[in-house]
């Protein structure tokens, strides 16, 4: 019978978590301010946690929620109530990575499943046995994992343990991401969601008794970015991915915006549909499109990670810089008789190359003849930040988003 694998998609909040539902994920996963590795303000809230499982529930889709810190003996003492209030809100499933944390889930919520986090660091199948053995429903495998290591995994493991692998987005040079740099470097806690990122500066290498001179490493005076990795991006073979016999396609990107959440969740959603048209197909072509998407929104160079192999993921990075080639500028709010209701959220003008990106994936070119603001006036650029405006446009659907070609 094929396998349909389910497509999950980061939430950083619940303006992130509707974009990545309207946008085809088949689930998100999502953090309140404590116990999750991402400590940005705009977490969840306890009540926004229910709304958000009400929205998705509701849609067919599911919530996981993140508890995937290694607590201290004083965040341990808190970890009942904020399990009991997690189940309360109607989470489908805790992501974890400390074996008192999963004690605890069994203990207090026993009825919803646990993943064993990327931070657990399951890079082979006596480990996810383990864990399975241990109570757990799904492992959430290291990044360091090849497809051949994925595939001898999951001949290994009993097949009622689900698999589930990050396809897209930022990688950690640390072993599933256990990093001590940014404490030692910038009293950040990374475990905490507060790394600093000093994988991402640029660095200098010379042997103390050779002062001055620097290694192939740093290739020249300039220095190097040795520890800074490329984006992962797997679209081009994410046939392989689903063949190796994973059961969850993670995105990567709590802590991204809506948009790139909903670009890069739309991509995604029609390469896997693009699969599971013809999943016996050994010669799967990437629609073009899916690829051209991937590039409109910010991200390193991309790299297929350690998927093939340790030699085919070496790194070639030679600047911290994005590539920025398309820019956020506008969501629709409503189209009605060939007119779109749209809300600032980047300044463009008239002339400019946009961009209308549709829920199904669809990106529609756009070349507006007028700009019309709020008080019913023709202007040459749009207003202030998040003021309405209405412009000329093909249908839109509501929650389509507008960019603009920045070079």
């Amino acid at each position: 019978m094929l396998q349909i694998p389910e497509l999950l998609a980061p939430a950083g909040d619940l303006e992130r978590l509707r974009y990545a539902i309207n946008y085809g994920a088949d689930a998100v996963y999502c953090g309140l301010p404590e116990f999750g590795m991402r400590s940005a303000p705009a977490n969840f809230t306890p009540e926004q946690l229910a709304e958000g499982v009400i929205y998705a529930h509701a849609r067919g889709r599911k919530v996981y929620l993140t508890m995937n810190t290694l607590p201290t003996n004083e965040e341990a003492d808190r970890l009942p109530e904020a399990i009991k209030e997690a189940a309360k809100a109607g989470v489908d499933a805790f992501i974890v990575a400390d074996l008192g944390v999963l004690d605890a889930c069994k203990t207090f919520a026993p009825d919803i499943d646990v993943h064993m986090s990327t931070q657990t660091g399951i890079t082979n199948w006596a480990a996810a046995r383990a864990a399975y053995n241990m109570g757990a429903k799904r492992v959430v495998l290291a990044r360091e994992m090849s497809l051949q290591d994925i595939a001898i995994l999951r001949d290994k493991t009993p097949p009622e343990l689900e698999i589930e692998a990050f396809v897209h987005g930022a990688m950690c040079m640390s072993v599933s991401g256990r990093c001590l740099l940014s404490n030692y470097m910038a009293g950040r806690d990374a475990n905490r969601g507060q790394c600093a990122q000093p994988c991402r500066w640029k660095y200098y290498l010379s042997e103390e008794t050779r002062p001055g001179q620097l290694y192939e490493i740093g290739e020249n005076e300039n220095g190097s970015y040795i520890l800074n990795a490329n984006d992962m991006c797997t679209a081009p073979f994410l046939d392989l991915i689903c063949k190796a016999g994973v059961d969850s396609l993670k995105i990567e990107g709590r802590a991204k915006t809506f948009y790139y959440v909903a670009s890069v969740t739309a991509a995604y959603r029609r390469a896997l549909d693009a699969y599971l048209a013809d999943p016996l197909n050994d010669n799967f072509e990437l629609p073009a499109e899916v690829y051209e998407e991937l590039t409109r929104t910010s991200h390193r160079h991309y790299s297929p990670g350690f998927y093939f192999g340790r030699e085919q993921a070496r790194q070639a990075t030679d600047s911290a810089t994005y590539i920025r080639e398309w820019e956020f500028v506008g969501t629709v709010n409503g189209w009605e008789n060939g007119v779109a209701s749209c809300q600032q959220r980047g300044k463009w003008s008239l002339g400019d190359t946009l961009e209308a990106l549709c829920p199904d994936g669809r990106s529609i070119p756009l070349n507006p003849e007028w700009i019309e603001n709020e008080a019913g006036e023709r202007v040459e650029s749009t207003p202030h930040a998040m003021e309405k405006y209405t412009i000329p446009t093909p249908e839109l659907p509501p929650m389509s988003l507008l960019r603009r070609k920045t070079v």
